[in-house]
């Protein structure tokens, strides 16, 4: 196995027939039988753009939904999406969200199926992406446990028993999505690390968080903008996460204000290092991921370094996502040319 395995942060565009482009929470254009057809479909180019350009352990792109926090939710009980309120989303801007107005439960297998289906469309190593806990709770309004660490806690322990069945579809890696941690320090620190060590309990495959400033949409760029010229929020998360029972650790890296010596605080875990960015359309030369990666380097073992996405693409059009991706995979091989030397 080469080293600097590749892999991305989860999300791709979705083709234009299937919901309309560069926007999230974009409607299905399809319904019913041809719905299921289209995602599949969907499934199949994303692994297969992710192949040619070199990605070593690819996702479905989250083809088969919405958005990555929202769609699960939808899945379960206790939770009333007909009635909404506006809240703040990290702190960042305002969404009308779901309402917890029961006792949350998972009554059937939410992602399975399709876990099932990336795993027989590929030979490559396959990761599933979910949502975190803590990321959860903020994209919800909640007028029935009235406390976010108690509804954390449940749903760690449905997310445990949805990742538990992914594993036995045969996925390689599960991830759960928490840019939340870049939010609510003291929260990481009193109960979010631990209702993620909850979720990832008896999990035999490989387990990665992934942590960063959020998709390229205006609200996290202009909030990315109020950050000052060092980004220094890992700093208070990284020494938690390298004490936890998380095996890897994504992070954006591209084009951010990130002091890279930052991902030394990981020893002893896999990085993940975001080198290209997902908040513009110009497209990485091979050379500037390469840079990156190089940069990494001289904090983090190659052995446990995954050149990686940012953060999702799903916003991006097809073709500079499809682009980023080559970039990456270009980049990869001339920082294993460089090792090799």
């Amino acid at each position: 196995m080469p080293l600097l395995q590749t892999t991305i942060a989860g999300s791709l565009p979705k083709p234009s027939w299937l919901a309309p482009p560069n926007q999230l929470w974009a409607p299905w254009l399809l319904e019913g039988e041809r719905l299921t057809e289209g995602k599949r479909d969907a499934v199949r180019l994303a692994v297969a753009d992710q192949e040619a350009a070199g990605i070593d352990i690819v996702s479905d792109g989250e083809q088969t939904r919405r958005h990555f926090v929202t769609t699960f939710i939808e899945n379960l009980d206790g939770v009333d999406f007909q009635h909404r309120k506006t809240v703040r989303i990290r702190n960042r801007y305002d969404a009308d969200v779901p309402m917890v107005v029961d006792s949350v439960a998972r009554r059937h297998p939410v992602y399975v199926e399709d876990a099932k289906f990336l795993r027989s469309v590929t030979q490559r190593k396959a990761k599933y992406t979910l949502p975190g806990p803590m990321t959860m709770v903020d994209t919800l309004y909640d007028v029935h446990y009235r406390s976010r660490q108690k509804l954390a806690w449940v749903f760690a322990e449905i997310l445990n028993e949805e990742a538990l069945a992914i594993e036995a579809a045969g996925i390689d890696v599960i991830q759960f999505d928490e840019p939340a941690f870049n939010v609510y320090f003291e929260e990481v620190r009193d109960w979010g690390v631990a209702t993620l060590e909850r979720a990832v309990q008896g999990l035999r495959c490989k387990t990665a968080v992934h942590i960063c400033y959020g998709y390229g949409i205006k609200a996290n760029i202009d909030w990315k903008k109020t950050l000052g010229q060092e980004w220094r929020q890992y700093e208070q998360t990284f020494p938690l996460l390298a004490r936890s029972a998380i095996g890897q650790i994504s992070l954006e890296c591209a084009n951010s204000h990130v002091p890279i010596e930052l991902i030394a605080l990981l020893d002893g875990k896999d990085v993940l290092v975001g080198a290209v960015d997902v908040a513009t359309d110009r497209v990485e030369s091979p050379e500037e991921v390469a840079a990156t990666i190089c940069a990494a380097l001289q904090y983090v073992p190659a052995e446990c370094l995954y050149p990686c996405t940012n953060c999702g693409m799903v916003p991006l059009s097809r073709s500079v996502a499809r682009a980023k991706l080559h970039a990456l995979g270009a980049g990869v091989a001339l920082a294993r040319a460089d090792l090799r030397k």
